[in-house]
């Protein structure tokens, strides 16, 4: 017979303990006992006070994971401002001044803005996504999900209502303040709120669990992207491009959708494990039993082949992304509307229209492939390893990229395209499959602060991949070659750097004992941050599948994500016009 477990049960908390037990009784699990605790005076914002009820469904959490990734991928749209911007004050031209330096764009109120004055604000949000990551990933494991999502929503949506202020005032440095430094904490703490709390949740679906929500990430941009494109149809006008109002707009919305995300995150007990699951015991899978303190993990030669790991293959993929419709363009020109024979400059200005909506279709499915593989990727590494699933993002991309030129020279567009979208789904996969390679290898306890420290390798890679491929494609046409093999040494550049990846990813091994922590160690943590026992068992919490309440957290994120799916797949259709 089981021993009874006395779980932790704030009074304030709702549910008949009567048949919750008898249910649990019924499948031989241990019986709740309801005891007062301090965390019944826990604020709404603390972590005491979301830890799960017996009878929570573990199913509605990746939807509130989702509904913050949602948003805070719209930092990979944020391109769709550029153009409106470039003439916020001539309104139907920009109203230039050529010798302007940067320090006087960031005050000027009479000169419009240049697209090397605007770039800088998704490389400040990339830099402060990866430097608040890391420097607020142990807090976050002590204040919890919840606040850190309300924090995430108030910082992404606020940088966005700051920027609107900045575009109405035409002041820069408000842009650079609003989606750069504001929004890019509100990234990093969107980015990691919730991937402790999913690989706690689905300790047997780590990949699966933790790909699901960054999914959302890749797909947030094509939401993104079309929601502003209407609003700034709607509130263009004779004095305005409408790109203030959209952003106010835009701004409200992500703090309300992502607020509703942060109330939805719930935390499983200490010791929770899904009802009839065992860890596995074999450590050839390079999974361990113990956990790596945060103060340490940085120590270990893990932590840091697993950062080259993820800083190489963002640095390959980030720079495709950024350069993927001028590099269509420029590699295959008249091809793409039916002139095979005509480069970029022979094309008349309503045929460089036509190829650069062409160019605009093969940005839309790359969106889409970099969604997708993240969740495809991480859950496939469920079933064969994190670090086999590494190997295949850098043989195969290394493939792929060194095959690139003989595509472009073979001459076919869709072979071109389609070699690429499967690169931007071990790009995205890569970002879905590390905090699950980091769960493997450092234990669940401080995963989520360790991610956000690693991702100090995306804001290196944020740099390091974009500067490579202009830098090269610029010595590649200072030295005389011709504009459609400019990118050739690019892609053997970018294969090198997947080839550093994979040594990086091959010198991995599980982490030696003396860097996990002991029992006593372990449960003095949980006990500072929980206050409750550590058992081990279900407590009848993250039982049942279907549910209407299920049903509807999915709903309100899968209508938004499948309308930009749609939308996407209209945009792409252009390619094979």
């Amino acid at each position: 017979m089981p021993s009874t477990f006395a779980l932790v049960k704030m009074t304030q908390q709702n549910g008949d303990t009567a048949i919750t037990n008898k249910k649990l009784a019924d499948e031989g699990e241990d019986p709740i006992v309801e005891t007062n605790v301090t965390s019944g005076n826990a604020g709404l914002l603390d972590r005491a006070r979301i830890i799960a009820k017996p009878g929570f469904n573990r199913w509605l959490v990746p939807p509130a994971a989702l509904a913050i990734h949602l948003c805070i991928g719209m930092s990979y749209g944020l391109s769709v401002f550029w153009r409106p911007l470039e003439r916020a004050l001539g309104i139907t031209q920009p109203q230039s001044c050529p010798d302007m330096t940067i320090f006087q764009a960031l005050f000027t109120t009479t000169c419009d803005w240049t697209r090397a004055d605007l770039v800088p604000i998704f490389t400040i949000g990339i830099v402060f996504l990866g430097l608040s990551a890391a420097v607020f990933g142990g807090w976050l494991e002590r204040a919890g999900p919840r606040k850190a999502g309300v924090a995430a929503a108030l910082c992404w949506g606020g940088g966005f209502i700051l920027s609107a202020l900045g575009v109405h005032l035409h002041q820069l440095w408000m842009l650079w303040l609003g989606l750069g430094v504001l929004g890019g904490i509100g990234l990093g703490l969107g980015y990691i709120s919730p991937v402790s709390t999913l690989i706690k949740w689905f300790p047997d679906r780590r990949g699966m669990a933790t790909g699901m929500a960054i999914m959302g990430f890749g797909g947030g941009a094509m939401i993104g992207s079309l929601l502003a494109n209407e609003l700034m149809k709607f509130f263009s006008s004779s004095t305005s491009v409408g790109v203030a109002e959209s952003m106010a707009v835009i701004g409200l919305i992500y703090i309300l959708f992502m607020m509703a995300g942060a109330f939805g995150y719930r935390i499983a007990p200490d010791g929770w494990r899904p009802e009839g699951w065992t860890p596995p015991a074999n450590n050839k899978a390079m999974i361990t039993t113990g956990h790596v303190h945060l103060d340490n993990a940085h120590k270990t030669p893990q932590f840091w082949f697993i950062w080259i790991v993820l800083c190489m293959n963002v640095s390959a993929g980030i720079g495709v992304l950024a350069t993927a419709s001028p590099m269509l363009q420029e590699i295959f020109a008249g091809q793409l509307i039916g002139l095979p024979n005509l480069t970029l400059a022979q094309l008349d200005a309503s045929q460089v229209a036509q190829v650069a909506g062409v160019a605009a279709g093969f940005v839309a499915l790359l969106s889409l492939f970099n969604s997708f593989g993240r969740i495809l990727w991480a859950s496939l590494s469920d079933y064969i390893g994190r670090k086999n699933t590494y190997y295949c993002f850098f043989l195969i991309g290394i493939l792929l990229y060194a095959s690139a030129p003989t595509l472009a020279k073979v001459g076919s567009p869709l072979l071109f395209v389609a070699a690429f979208c499967f690169i931007l789904t071990m790009y995205g996969g890569g970002f879905a499959t590390v905090p699950a390679y980091l769960a493997d290898i450092f234990g669940t306890q401080f995963v989520g602060a360790i991610h956000g420290r690693l991702l100090t390798a995306w804001s290196t890679a944020g740099v390091l991949g974009p500067l490579a491929i202009v830098y090269i494609r610029e010595m590649q046409l200072n030295a005389g070659v011709e504009l459609a093999q400019a990118y050739d040494y690019t892609m053997y550049i970018l294969a090198g750097f997947l080839l550093i990846g994979l040594i990086a990813n091959l010198l991995i091994r599980p982490v030696a004992d003396k860097w996990l922590m002991s029992k006593e160690e372990l449960a003095s943590v949980r006990a500072t941050a929980a206050g409750q026992p550590t058992q081990t068992g279900s407590f009848g919490i993250g039982l049942g599948g279907f549910s209407i309440p299920v049903l509807l957290a999915w709903l309100a994120v899968g209508i938004p994500f499948l309308w930009g799916v749609f939308n996407t797949l209209l945009k792409a259709s252009s390619l094979f016009g």
